[in-house]
């Protein structure tokens, strides 16, 4: 059994913490947010993740699971220190590191035997030299250690599988040894484990999210021109995925990319580039065609109903994807806050995303069930491909509504049913669904 410390307990670092734990180490979870780890120790979770709370709950009972604010309590007799703290967006779009440099040196400062310090979060390139040079300028005393980079690769969603059955583990270090302890944490996930330096992981990290948001935008831009030629992109996105160059993943078009990670990781890795005298021009526009996917979907809603004045409009979904209450980046809150502008009354339905939606969007409505949201809406918007909204009585919807209108910003319904079932039904990229 190994001893592991995790600092961070978001939803990289909570998901870590449990899953090494079910993995037969013992796991102390440490975050500075006094108010986090006391709603931890009685069971209540930050944040909305399936799976997640059962496997806190039940490594909590065995023992191998503890939550604690005491750096010195997490490093006692611990051998490996992931840190997985935010790296938020900065205003020119660099990653902020106040976070990571707080852990760096805190561990530093606190820190009584040799450590193999791991970086989780998704950090600029040559983050691992810099954290080194901040350990060795905090320490009280000279006491081996060695910086490892480990990014994480999980979706929200479907995290704790990402974590169980990983396509593959990225390790960087300049110490060998140290990256070949660390490899063998992960030897039980039986998966490929790639060993370079430093640099190389960090950067891999970026790439990897870079290319995936490109893969979305581009997608987004076929379907504005399936709309405009008379094609279908869902049929279009079948027949590419299978051509084994593509692949089928991330080729669904519709609002756009959100969450913690894509629009930041771009942002970053454009500044990163930038701050070397480069042009990056393919991510800087990956970035700006998906944030102009949201002022498109408002400015087709406005002319399928003649103006937003006055109108109620209905939304259905606000976290940024489903199975998570993230409403981190959500296409959601922009068309919210533009549709309010247009003079439009807004009212949103979410299975768990409600009560982050009262912080964010004070201004919308808010309903607990589909049924009442569509209450005499002029349009419902699909904003997240919630499989509950796949499957809700339309007719009954239909009813409800002042005005049958939908806008599928998520493609969930066929067009030719919808207008089976009496509503005015636009899609993203759907042929001549105008």
């Amino acid at each position: 059994m190994k001893q592991i410390c995790v600092v961070g307990v978001g939803y990289v670092g909570l998901v870590t913490a449990a899953c090494f734990a079910d993995l037969g180490n013992r796991v102390i979870a440490l975050d500075v947010n006094e108010k986090r780890i006391e709603n931890l120790n009685n069971g209540i979770m930050p944040i909305y993740e399936p799976g997640l709370e059962e496997l806190v709950q039940r490594n909590r009972r065995a023992n191998r699971l503890c939550f604690t604010t005491s750096y010195s309590d997490a490093l006692n007799e611990t051998e490996f220190a992931f840190i997985a703290v935010a790296t938020p967006s900065g205003i020119n779009g660099e990653a902020d590191m106040q976070y990571v440099a707080a852990a760096a040196q805190t561990i530093a400062e606190t820190m009584t035997a040799p450590l193999i310090i791991i970086n989780k979060s998704t950090v600029p390139v040559g983050t691992g030299d810099w954290m080194a040079d901040i350990v060795k300028r905090y320490q009280k005393k000279t006491i081996p250690f060695a910086v490892v980079s480990c990014p994480e690769f999980l979706r929200e969603g479907t995290a704790i599988s990402d974590f169980m059955q990983p396509y593959r583990t990225v390790l960087g270090s300049f110490d060998h040894e140290a990256a070949e302890k660390v490899a063998q944490l992960h030897l039980s996930l039986r998966a490929p484990i790639v060993i370079t330096d430093l640099r190389t992981a960090e950067m891999i990290k970026y790439a990897s999210n870079a290319f995936l948001a490109t893969k979305i935008s581009f997608i987004n831009e076929i379907a504005d021109i399936c709309e405009a030629l008379g094609a279908d992109v869902k049929e279009v996105a079948i027949g590419m995925g299978y051509d084994k160059r593509i692949g089928p993943a991330m080729l669904d078009a519709g609002l756009g990319w959100g969450g913690s990670c894509f629009p930041k990781d771009v942002k970053a890795l454009a500044f990163m580039a930038e701050e070397k005298g480069l042009d990056p021009k393919i991510l800087n526009t990956v970035t700006h065609t998906n944030y102009d996917r949201r002022r498109k979907v408002v400015r087709n809603v406005k002319k399928m109903l003649g103006g937003l004045e006055g109108k109620t409009i209905g939304l259905l979904g606000l976290a940024f994807k489903p199975n998570t209450d993230d409403m981190r980046e959500a296409p959601s809150i922009d068309i919210a806050q533009e549709l309010i502008a247009e003079g439009a009354t807004v009212r949103a339905y979410d299975p768990v995303a409600l009560e982050n939606a009262h912080n964010l969007l004070p201004a919308i409505e808010t309903t607990t069930d589909p049924y009442t949201l569509a209450r005499d809406c002029d349009a419902l918007m699909v904003l997240t491909e919630w499989n509950e909204f796949k499957n809700i009585d339309l007719e009954r919807v239909r009813d409800a509504m002042k005005t049958p209108l939908i806008f599928d910003g998520r493609n969930i319904y066929d067009p030719a049913e919808m207008r089976a079932l009496g509503f005015t039904y636009r899609g993203v990229g759907r042929g001549f669904d105008r």
